[in-house]
């Protein structure tokens, strides 16, 4: 007995790959925003749901940081914090590097954890690095309001430049988006980039200016390629706004240049493979 076929025009909405390099459906991604939404604020959930410490977490790991490298570096090293006391130097420059660190870590997995839904319910794959992103600023938002405490303990008030911390709090969202969108797309097919990612996360420490001041760096060619990363911006912007630092020079140029390149083909790249998915994961 044959069964009645079903016809494509009978459907509301019919689910097509694409074909080579499609531009990114952002009228999908806004229909799914509830989702999005939904699927951040699990993951800000059940990271703390059973841990001892619950939310105290977020404060506890950057002020551990800041006060090995307030020994280490500002104590024993003596490295120059231009002109602020060298704790809340440090933890200005980890509050943009742990949002970035978080969110690519959980960006990266984020297909592959959440492989039950890639396989079985249709959604904008990209919805899910998003969320993944989005749960990192819950955190950031947190530590920023603990840095406030320490500025008004130093006495440090930020003058007219704050006025451009939320600009800087957009690029890092989205330095940390653009990576993780590259990984996650490749983590599906390279199970490599599971290991490989703490690895990468812990190097950017290092290459960014987060316990040094970036005016250490040599100038010609070494800084140009120091402002390759896009993180180098992003921190002297934080000190400027917030410490009143040294005003961002051309490297920011780059480093949003790079920003740009990065989100770009990441999304292009993650639409292309979006297809197979599926089947890999």
């Amino acid at each position: 007995m044959s069964r009645p076929t079903a016809r494509a025009d009978s459907f509301d909405f019919v689910v097509e790959p694409t074909h080579g390099w499609a531009a990114p459906n952002f009228g999908a991604l806004w229909e799914y925003r509830e989702l999005l939404y939904f699927l951040a604020w699990r993951d800000v959930i059940v990271r703390y749901k059973q841990s001892l410490f619950g939310v105290a977490w977020v404060v506890i790991q950057p002020l551990i940081a800041m006060v090995v490298f307030t020994v280490i570096f500002g104590q024993f090293a003596k490295l120059p914090s231009d002109g602020v006391p060298y704790a809340i130097f440090t933890y200005s420059g980890l509050l943009p590097w742990q949002l970035f660190s978080s969110s690519v870590i959980r960006s990266s997995n984020s297909l592959v954890v959440n492989a039950n839904l890639v396989t079985k319910v249709y959604f904008p794959r990209l919805v899910l690095p998003l969320a993944a992103t989005l749960a990192g600023v819950v955190d950031f938002a947190i530590s920023l309001v603990v840095l406030f405490v320490f500025l008004a303990i130093f006495r440090i008030w930020p003058g007219w430049q704050i006025l451009f911390l939320p600009l800087f709090t957009l690029l890092a969202i989205l330095v940390a988006l653009s990576v993780g969108i590259w990984l996650a797309a490749l983590n599906v097919r390279y199970r490599d980039v599971t290991y490989m990612v703490p690895f990468l996360v812990q190097i950017s420490l290092y290459l960014s200016p987060v316990a040094y001041s970036s005016r250490l760096v040599p100038g010609g060619t070494w800084k140009l390629v120091y402002a390759l990363n896009p993180l180098v911006g992003v921190i002297q912007g934080f000190r400027w706004a917030l410490l009143r630092g040294p005003a961002p020079d051309w490297t920011l140029l780059v480093s949003v240049t790079m920003v740009l390149v990065l989100l770009v083909s990441g999304v292009y790249y993650f639409r292309r493979t979006e297809k197979t998915f599926a089947d890999v994961v």
